[in-house]
């Protein structure tokens, strides 16, 4: 609602009205106490809200039923069915809607993926707000369980259960989260809080493990007790760990890792820890650790062992002590890898030894014990009576079994270490009693194929706390009816009662008669405990055997001889009785507890107090059921003295995957979780409980009585209401401070008569709305003509005003210029007399001057004729005198003369045009004379010559062996075969790989005596399918070596007299083959097929080699496109032919049958 009446209206109610939809909505104040159904809007989850400040969020309000994604409260569904409620859970998933609730209990779906809907922003959307006053979120359970222990002084419990996978270790993180977000600030406050915070971190990287069900699955089960202060600041906390599932530690199922910690361990750890540890980082180097899903997507191992080393810094450890824990760590992966062999003793006996010491001296290092002691402990076992000592021989089965035995004690004992270490440094200080909030994240209802004594203590458990969740919740009913005045009657429902005494009887239950076997003397085997408990429980109405009294199951064959059956609250669970003696008991031999007591190891003897001689106990230790009963006990009693807060995890599919809902899977943990059991409790009595001042608040508009305001008390004006109403009187009751509805169909009757109701309230709205706007609009219509008047009177004046001074402005421009043009005349008049004054003045002196100038010329000319005459005269009388002496010599001597200044100035012009040094310099001045031809070309020809002698003489002896190799070359290949043109820019390197340098070929370099003359990779051709093999090609003064191109291990060596031809084809391939003397050693296999880019220097080198050496023959290089090539016994012909391959511009070598090999080369251009 936008108009004056909504604002009016939300003036008047500030606190239950908010913006929603374009209309303002009553909604419940905030102190609301019992469920009512909240906007399941997608939004929520995205972290919509109004206003960025405290005091705006503070008016947020979500209302009840509007824009609904199924229900909320699966309190309120109608009709209460499986498969109403299957349904109703898969709708809110769909929609990102992880969260429903069961009254004040939390139904978390694991969504598999991230969601928006944990940010600060939602923190503080749900800070101080009622439970029912926003969407279903784990936010809202964690402020309601948090103020109740800070306001009034409650101590709270949240229990988090639900079976791997569902995300409870998630959910205990979020719980936590929130109340290390909301609770106060402060230094030693933020302390407490990170330490808090930095346990969990530890704990699930020495208790958690990666399951088929789950990367991340918890094996064990953990309570923290968190403290607070008076102000509501955590002062620390307290860990319970409750079976640690140590059997893991020896052996995992197919498709599950170990512990996290060893793999973050080997991935994590820096190489100088690892060395210290006397470890490797290879996981396939240790038993313990299984292989096929080491790795595992999403989980970076050494992030994470960095994280908790973090972490255990944060938490208060110190160095050594870390030190010592991976000393542990690292001890167990060793003890895995001791193995055992047999040894028959002279009394016929077989007696075991250890196989490879090398493992137990490793780890008798980090511990500190003697190995000799250790190893006699794993070899005999040592049984005292009162007054005797007894010593007998293992075998090597129950060595395997002591060695798993200690190995499960050290993990299992380190991992109770460490909880303890935790404890002592996030305890609160001070002896004063403190508000406590305890979280509880454990194990759910486990039912899978194979049933075993740790299936049967955890669904114990899970009774125990089904037991105390349906007591509690069921006092919480009666509390509140008796507090509100409401008549209560006795809620039929299923007591389990009967399920936890036939499991925890002192004298006739499972547990005991368990640990009867256990203690009995005489053979004590599986057989007999469940011959026992067939004897015992037959008659016991939640028990089922096929060997029991009871002859109904005689011919059920689904009924294992060796299995025994209970009928459990969340259905029948099928019990392998194999195992269970042994698991009760967890042996442990007292001469491997003495052998660890011995160690120097500062945390070992913390780890085995009983393998001190100087306190021997000869009583037997408590067995592990029996230890499991007194801490659940103890978890029970610790839990009735607080108030509960239940979440309940579900995993909606096995696949770890988003978006899919499997029915079935949720199907059953709904049934073992037993929430329809829940659901039928809270509505036992009534569904539906609301105060009566947000409840008139809400429903007054559908009494003309109560609307718009009602005067009188609230409690008055809902009788009112649901009078007019005509509500059957059975269908609510009416207590002291609320209203109570008994079928939620009332509930939403109600809700669409509102919501009909608010549909004729925006019809009028809107009505009224349209009339304003329209009558706002005509006003601004003529407001609008007046303004729009008198604007443009205002226009069309400046308009005229324009006009006037644009005309006087013309005006006053054209008599200006009349003006100064009538000067401009005058000045231009003047102008010109003084111009042709100054040019008469010019021409009259110019005519001067041109006089002047022609007299001085006539004097010139007559003083230089009388010179030259005089000159002609004068030499007229020379050639007479002289003549005589001209007429004999004078032709010649002037042919002389010209010659040698032609020739002068040709040597000259040629000295400053010489071309370079080089010889491969081509240019040459031109001749300037026809008659000098013959001598221009000698002095070209003798100047090359001597270029060349002085080139030459620059030579070093190895370059002067590159061009007689290149000689070589170009007198074997010039014109035969065409890959020579392209050969010859290329210098010839010789050693391409740099043998001597590279360290990868140093195990080569050594195994070649001689000097390697070349090495390059090549390519050995496979006769089978013509592909090639990349080899390293050496060439010494005395052999040829083919290795591998990765090992560097030598394949094949050939001494060169034993190398008799080497044949090439035509074309610009690089394919050739080195042909071996019949008989000689290397060719046993036949010769050689190789590909090379530098074939022409390796066959150049070969000839080289030959023609040098005195006691072989020159070798023969053999060009033509077919040849043949002998592999072992049979000769094969390769042919070259021109082509276009199929992989481009490359060679391709292809079998045509067994005795054709075909080489398509790319046609030269």
């Amino acid at each position: 609602m936008n108009n004056s009446k909504s604002r009016g209206q939300k003036k008047r109610h500030p606190k239950y009205f908010r913006r929603h939809s374009n209309t303002s909505q009553p909604h419940p104040p905030p102190t609301l106490p019992h469920p009512t159904l909240e906007d399941e809007r997608g939004s929520n989850f995205c972290g919509d809200k109004e206003g960025g400040t405290p005091a705006a969020k503070m008016e947020v309000k979500t209302s009840l039923l509007d824009n609904m994604i199924g229900v909320g409260d699966m309190v309120l569904l109608e009709p209460l069915t499986e498969e109403s409620f299957l349904e109703n859970l898969r709708k809110r998933f769909d929609h990102s809607e992880i969260y429903t609730y069961i009254g004040s209990v939390v139904i978390s779906m694991n969504p598999y993926r991230s969601l928006p809907i944990f940010t600060p922003d939602k923190v503080e959307e749900y800070r101080n707000r009622n439970f029912y006053e926003l969407s279903p979120h784990i936010y809202a359970l964690a402020d309601e369980a948090y103020r109740s222990l800070r306001d009034q002084d409650k101590d709270q419990c949240i229990l988090i259960t639900g079976e791997s996978g569902a995300g409870k270790t998630e959910a205990s993180k979020l719980v936590m989260s929130y109340v290390a977000a909301v609770c106060g600030k402060g230094q030693e406050v933020n302390k407490v809080k990170e330490q808090l915070l930095q346990s969990n971190p530890v704990l699930e990287a020495f208790g958690n493990a990666k399951t088929v069900r789950n990367d991340n699955s918890s094996r064990f089960g953990k309570y923290m007790d968190i403290e607070f202060d008076f102000k509501g600041d955590p002062l620390g906390g307290v860990i319970s760990n409750y079976l640690l599932e140590k059997s893991r530690v020896v052996k995992q199922p197919r498709g599950e890792r170990n512990f996290h910690v060893f793999y973050q361990l080997l991935s994590g750890a820096s190489d100088d820890t690892l060395k210290k540890l006397k470890l490797e980082r290879d996981f396939s180097k240790y038993n313990y650790l299984s292989l096929d899903s080491a790795a595992v997507n999403g989980l970076d191992d050494a992030a994470n062992f960095r994280t908790v080393r973090n972490a255990m810094q944060i938490v208060g450890f110190m160095e050594d002590e870390v030190q010592s824990v991976l000393e542990l760590v690292a001890a167990v992966l060793k003890l895995g890898n001791i193995e055992f062999k047999p040894e028959s003793r002279c009394n016929g006996n077989d007696e075991s030894r250890v196989k490879d010491k090398n493992d137990l001296k490793e780890m008798c290092e980090l511990l500190g014990i003697e190995q000799s002691v250790l190893e006699r402990a794993f070899s005999y076992r040592t049984v005292e009576a009162r007054l005797e000592k007894v010593s007998t021989t293992l075998n090597v089965s129950q060595a395997y079994y002591a060695r798993d035995a200690l190995s499960k004690n050290l993990y299992s004992r380190l991992f109770s270490w460490l909880v303890t270490r935790i404890n002592e440094s996030i305890k609160a200080q001070g002896k004063t009693r403190h508000k406590v909030m305890g979280v509880l994240d454990i194990y759910g209802f486990e039912i899978f194929e194979d049933n075993s004594f740790e299936q049967f203590i955890i669904n114990y458990c899970n009774e125990k706390l089904q037991q105390i969740f349906i007591e509690l919740t069921l006092r919480e009913e009666q509390e509140e009816y008796i507090r509100e005045g409401i008549e209560w009657h006795n809620i039929e429902y299923f007591n389990n009662a009967v399920i936890c005494d036939l499991i925890e009887n002192n004298q006739n239950g499972i547990l005991a008669m368990l640990d009867e076997e256990c203690l009995r003397p005489g053979t004590v085997t599986d057989e007999t405990f469940l011959d026992k408990l067939n004897t015992i429980c037959a008659e016991h109405q939640h028990f089922e055997s096929r060997l029991s009294k009871n002859s109904k199951f005689l011919t059920d064959h689904s009924l294992p001889h060796n299995c025994f059956r209970i009928q459990h609250y969340a259905g029948k669970v099928l019990y392998r009785a194999e195992g269970f003696v042994d698991k009760n008991n967890d042996l442990l031999y007292r001469d491997l507890s003495q052998a660890m007591y011995k160690a120097t190891h500062s945390l070992i003897k913390q780890l085995f107090p009983e393998g001190n001689p100087a306190k021997v106990n000869l009583k037997r230790p408590p067995t592990a059921g029996f230890q499991f009963k007194a801490s659940v006990g103890t978890l029970m009693r610790n839990l009735q003295t607080k108030n509960p807060n239940y979440i309940r995890c579900i995993k909606p599919n096995d696949k770890k995957a988003s978006h899919i809902f499997t029915e079935s899977l949720v199907c059953h943990q709904l049934r073992y979780l037993g929430l329809m059991e829940n659901v039928r409790v809270r509505r036992a009595g009534y569904a539906f409980r609301q105060a009566y001042e947000p409840c008139l608040e809400r429903y007054k508009m559908l009494c003309k009585k109560t609307w718009p305001h009602w005067r009188g008390p609230a409690r008055e004006g809902v009788e009112v209401l649901m009078t007019d109403l005509q509500v059957s009187g059975e269908e609510f009751s009416y207590g002291r401070s609320k209203i109570f509805i008994r079928n939620p169909r009332t509930l939403f009757f109600l809700e669409e008569r509102r919501r009909q109701c608010l549909q004729d309230l925006a019809t009028l709205i809107q009505k009224i709305y349209r009339g304003w706007k329209c009558r706002s609009h005509f006003l601004l219509l003529k407001k609008s003509q007046i303004v729009v008047a008198a604007w443009y009177r205002r226009y069309a004046q400046q308009k005229k005003y324009q006009k006037i001074k644009s005309a006087t402005t013309v005006v006053q421009s054209y008599t200006r210029g009349w003006q100064a043009r009538k000067l401009l005349r005058e000045l231009k008049y003047q102008k010109r007399c003084e111009e042709a004054a100054t040019t008469i003045a010019a021409y009259w002196h110019g005519t001067q001057a041109r006089r002047e100038l022609r007299r001085l010329k006539e004097e010139a000319r007559r003083k230089h004729a009388v010179a030259v005459i005089w000159a002609y005269w004068q030499g007229l009388k020379v050639r007479r005198e002289y003549r005589k002496f001209f007429r004999a010599n004078a032709g010649r001597k002037i042919y002389d003369f010209t010659m040698q200044r032609i020739m002068q100035k040709y040597f000259l012009g040629l000295k400053s045009n010489l071309p370079s040094m080089s010889p491969i310099d081509k240019n040459w001045p031109s001749r300037p004379y026809h008659f000098l031809d013959g001598v221009h070309k000698e002095l070209r020809r003798i100047f090359h010559l001597w270029r060349c002698k002085k080139y030459r003489s620059s030579f070093t002896a190895e370059r002067k062996a590159v061009f007689e190799e290149k000689l070589e070359a170009s007198e074997i290949f010039k014109d035969k075969k065409a890959l020579y043109p392209s050969s010859v820019s290329q210098p010839f390197k010789g050693d391409y790989l740099e043998i001597s340098k590279n360290p990868k070929y140093q195990k080569l370099n050594s195994a070649v005596e001689e000097k390697v003359l070349l090495a390059d990779v090549v390519n050995k051709i496979n006769r089978a399918n013509g592909k090639g093999t990349a080899r390293i090609f050496l060439l010494t003064k005395n052999s040829v070596v083919l290795a591998d191109q990765k090992t560097g291990q030598v394949k094949a060596s050939v001494p060169l007299p034993d190398l008799t031809s080497v044949s090439v084809s035509t074309q610009s391939d690089g394919f050739f083959a080195l042909k071996l003397k019949e008989g000689s050693a290397s060719a046993v296999k036949g010769d050689f097929l190789l590909s090379s880019e530098h074939l022409i220097e390796i066959i150049t080198k070969l000839h080289h080699i030959g023609s040098t050496a005195a006691d072989r023959e020159r070798l023969n290089v053999d060009i033509s496109d077919e040849f043949l090539v002998q592999f072992k016994q049979d000769k094969v012909c390769v042919k070259f032919i021109q082509g276009v391959p199929k992989n481009g511009n490359n060679v391709c070598c292809k079998r045509k049958n067994n005795r054709l090999l075909e080489v398509s080369v790319p046609a030269t251009a």
